[in-house]
């Protein structure tokens, strides 16, 4: 098949994207696909032949992507492209993604994952990977998220729905109960996330989500075990637990550096656990109306209770993220697994579920 393999963006994520982008799109070429790597925002620059023939590119346009200890210089890279139009989508990016069989999003973050592309996809009628417009935009907002996990009975830790502005910082710091994590509403891969333990480290947190956005989720802080569970297709994965080794918690640089965390898979837990992991997991997935895959986090506290944190709709594919671990301990080679998720996703939109 032709592939687009549509990935980086404009999103605090971008390093991530295009690292899950580069690993899916050499899957894919070594499966016999016709698979070039995209940047959404950049687009086909330095492309000037036939559209049609980039798919024949010999080395699919995948080049060199690693992931930062910091997050990218949105700005830098904004300035960087040669059409400064206002466009999110770079030069040629709709106009090849149409000419494909499928689009492969390896998108991360706000730019990809908040249902806005896949709108765009829906209206012009290009073939896409994953949860529809909708579920994506929902499933990306951790307000809306956390109220489904009310209604559907799962266990979330208490928490409120909070937009502020700068001026209102000091009321709320005398209001709101520490130790709690403070949590940009659409952020991603631990950006946009604090964890106070004191009143003033709480107005720092605050101050500090305004680079963000000036909505946020604040939740009492549950310490614990952290674990994941991906669901793809109509099935729950082995769980994952994961164990920081640079930090207090599983942030950005844990996630994404060499040594930053160990990740046992499957976790070492009871099945019993797991299977009320997995359950949680599907029930969420299918609450929030998403299709073919998606990852939930949790943390299991002192006296084994899960509490549920967020889902994430386009968790990261490369061959060390932690859902292709989930597949390949349940039989599913990596290779193998970029395959189903094609698969199920054009099986998906064939019968009008999304």
């Amino acid at each position: 098949m032709k592939v687009v393999v549509l990935c980086g963006g404009l999103s605090s994520e971008r390093h991530v994207s295009l690292v899950t982008g580069s690993s899916v799109c050499r899957a894919l070429r070594d499966r016999g696909h016709q698979a070039v790597l995209v940047d959404m925002f950049l687009g086909l620059e330095g492309y000037d032949g036939p559209l049609e023939e980039v798919f024949n590119a010999p080395d699919g346009r995948i080049g060199q992507a690693a992931i930062a200890q910091r997050e990218p210089d949105l700005a830098a890279v904004r300035a960087g492209r040669a059409d400064q139009g206002p466009s999110l989508f770079g030069k040629d990016v709709l106009a090849v993604c149409a000419l494909a069989d499928i689009v492969f999003l390896g998108l991360h973050g706000a730019c990809g994952e908040d249902g806005r592309v896949q709108a765009a996809f829906d209206l012009l009628g290009i073939p896409y990977t994953g949860a529809g417009y909708l579920g994506s935009g929902m499933a990306m907002d951790k307000a809306i998220t956390k109220y489904t996990m009310e209604r559907c009975g799962i266990p979330t830790a208490p928490w409120r729905d909070v937009t502020y502005t700068e001026g209102e910082i000091p009321g709320l710091v005398e209001e709101l109960e520490v130790p709690c994590a403070v949590k940009i509403v659409n952020g991603g891969s631990s950006l946009g996330v604090a964890l106070p333990d004191t009143k003033a480290e709480l107005e720092q947190a605050l101050r500090e989500m305004l680079r963000y956005g000036s909505h946020v989720v604040v939740e009492k802080k549950i310490r614990g075990r952290e674990l994941t569970v991906g669901v793809l297709g109509d099935r729950y994965l082995p769980a994952v637990e994961i164990i920081p080794q640079t930090g207090a918690y599983f942030d950005y640089v844990s996630k994404y550096q060499d040594g930053g965390s160990l990740e046992i898979c499957p976790a070492r837990i009871s099945d019993e656990l797991w299977r009320e992991l997995g359950e949680y997991a599907l029930r969420l997935h299918r609450a929030l109306g998403l299709s073919v895959y998606s990852r939930t986090d949790f943390l299991v506290d002192e006296a084994g209770r899960p509490w549920c944190l967020e889902v994430n709709t386009l968790p990261g594919l490369t061959p060390a993220s932690l859902l292709p671990k989930e597949a390949a301990a349940a039989g599913l080679g990596y290779e193998d697994l970029c395959e189903e998720i094609m698969r199920l996703s054009l099986e998906a939109r064939g019968e009008g579920r999304l």
